[in-house]
């Protein structure tokens, strides 16, 4: 969908896609500010939203449908209420997605709406995950959300300010932005004890090193990848009671769980390695000492 490797020859292609698709995953930052008197025109936004489909399906069979809010065709009114949310200043455009509400939903929105994120980020353009409760919101006016549908994401889109303003500093710093936790933390090996050393992952280090680089809300990485013995990966969230949502609140945890599925699936795709996600039935979460570890989704290589 994202990467255009024309004149480049079988073998270099997959060595400069991860490569190019790595740099665009530390290239994605969240942006506040955008350049008000920069537009996004031409090419750029012909792609941009090329790469806004009007459904696409996550991996737990989810379809989110998206739309990409042109803000100068809003009213006055319109854009004073949409501009309430976060301290967005200066975007013109918002990509918006809303899913059924059913089951694995929220990583599906997580998975899809990433994958198009990374897309913008290609493109030069700046954008910031915005999660929570939008059912009442202009949005899903905009949008015409139905009594079905969730719209637990939005993210500005335009190109980002010269010069960040003093409140965006400060969530940068609230937020730990820049502030990942490492390896030995995230990933572990069969015994479901151990950390998985880097070493041994084999094609899968960068891939998951993709993972740990991906956004989460407060950057509270909640997956945890546990590798077994035949060399599945199973998807884990940590955590959930701490940081999980009030009832009738979107669960921000699993928008996070689907934005790492999308790492995981993008750079295996761009290092050729075949497999899918699948939610195994009857996996159990794991026992202590590791605890509330609550089982998401498992990553299986085609045997073909």
């Amino acid at each position: 969908m994202f990467f255009d490797y024309r004149g480049i020859s079988r073998e270099g292609k997959e060595q400069n896609a991860m490569q190019n698709l790595m740099e665009i995953i530390k290239k994605r930052k969240s942006v506040r500010t955008f350049d008000e008197n920069r537009p996004i025109e031409g090419e750029v936004l012909s792609q941009l939203e090329e790469a806004v489909p009007e459904k696409k399906e996550g991996p737990m069979n989810n379809p989110v449908r998206f739309h990409l809010l042109d803000m100068g065709k809003v009213s006055g009114e319109e854009l004073r209420k949409l501009g309430t949310y976060g301290v967005i200043k200066g975007a013109r455009f918002f990509l918006i997605g809303a899913v059924e509400d059913n089951e694995g939903a929220l990583e599906d929105a997580g998975y899809c709406m990433e994958e198009i994120i990374l897309k913008a980020t290609e493109l030069g353009l700046g954008t910031c995950w915005l999660s929570g409760t939008f059912r009442r919101s202009s949005f899903a006016r905009q949008i015409e959300l139905t009594s079905g549908e969730i719209l637990p994401a939005i993210s500005p889109v335009g190109y980002p300010a010269a010069k960040k303003r003093v409140v965006e500093k400060l969530f940068k710093i609230g937020n730990r932005s820049d502030k990942r936790k490492p390896w030995d933390k995230l990933f572990i090996g069969p015994d479901g004890l151990s950390p998985l050393p880097p070493e041994e992952a084999g094609v899968y280090k960068d891939i998951l090193e993709a993972v740990r680089l991906a956004p989460s809300n407060r950057n509270l990485q909640p997956w945890r990848i546990i590798r077994d013995e035949d060399g599945d990966f199973h998807l884990y969230l940590k955590g959930r009671r701490e940081g999980r949502s009030p009832e009738g609140r979107i669960d921000t945890q699993r928008l996070d769980m689907g934005i790492a599925m999308c790492h995981f699936s993008l750079v295996a795709r761009e290092k050729g390695v075949k497999g899918q996600w699948d939610r195994i039935e009857g996996l159990r979460d794991t026992d202590p000492p590791l605890g509330d570890l609550e089982y998401v989704s498992t990553w299986k290589e085609n045997s073909s």
